[in-house]
């Protein structure tokens, strides 16, 4: 179980800039689904879950917000902000987003297709599943 920033390379010219992301090579899993965030409301803070095996990228694309990271033992908050710097979650982390301008757009590319079944929505039951 881990996190970690990734920083993507930035391609461009006069015209602007361009990002692409690859499985393979700049994404460390094989990509499922891609799903976007934006309109969050001034105060709102989402996520609240853990996954058992899914992989992610989250991306501000626009704007930033915060993640809180928690692996049961220690939390961490990440600030994104950058549209080339993603945060990859792997394994059993709990995450909580806050902060998000209103101009927030975040990508988060997934390695599985949604499945509820994947989702630890309880706190104490995260708690339980890291600790055995």
């Amino acid at each position: 179980m881990s996190y970690h920033l990734i920083d993507f390379k930035t391609l461009g010219d006069d015209r602007g800039s361009l990002i692409a992301i690859e499985e393979g090579y700049n994404a460390p899993f094989d990509i499922k689904r891609v799903y976007y965030i934006f309109d969050t409301k001034k105060g709102i803070e989402r996520g609240f879950h853990a996954h058992i095996n899914l992989k992610q990228i989250a991306i501000a694309v626009k704007g930033s917000c915060t993640f809180v990271l928690d692996n049961g033992k220690q939390k961490e908050e990440i600030e994104l902000n950058s549209p080339n710097q993603g945060l990859y979650i792997d394994g059993l982390i709990w995450r909580e987003m806050k902060n998000f301008s209103l101009d927030c757009v975040l990508v988060v590319i997934a390695s599985e297709h949604y499945d509820e079944s994947d989702y630890i929505r309880d706190y104490n039951q995260f708690l339980e599943e890291v600790n055995l």
